[in-house]
């Protein structure tokens, strides 16, 4: 059975870091690509980031670039996120999802439709 199960949220002061963790099993998770959104309260989940499932292609959204970072461990079957010079804007749930088919280079990213695996979600607030 395929899960993902999401970490590393909290409560952070604008300018400063978290890194999140996707811990995958119950899949072959090497061959999977793995998309961060995030879904602040009363908007719709957005696109944040991805990689593909040899790490050698990932995507940003634009807001992001130059802050967040995603990477993984394929022998520990965990994705990451870090962040970096965080705002308030960035307050919202974030979830990871796996996908076999989604894009993910540069500019191309799949959206959430792209995606049939999702995580519950951890926390993030910015704020002082």
């Amino acid at each position: 059975q395929l899960q993902l199960v999401e970490s590393g949220g909290g409560l952070v002061q604008p300018g400063g870091s978290l890194r999140l963790s996707c811990a995958a099993s119950g899949f072959s998770f090497g061959t999977y690509v793995i998309g961060w959104f995030r879904q602040a309260p009363g908007k719709e989940r957005e696109r944040v980031s991805c990689i593909s499932g040899s790490g050698g292609s990932t995507g940003y959204v634009d807001s992001v670039k130059g802050r967040f970072a995603v990477s993984r461990d394929n022998a520990k079957n965990t994705a990451y996120l870090q962040m970096n010079s965080l705002k308030q804007e960035d307050t919202a749930v974030y979830y990871c999802a796996a996908s076999q088919f989604a894009s993910c280079s540069g500019i191309l990213m799949g959206t959430a439709t792209s995606y049939g695996n999702w995580g519950k979600g951890t926390l993030v607030t910015v704020s002082s």
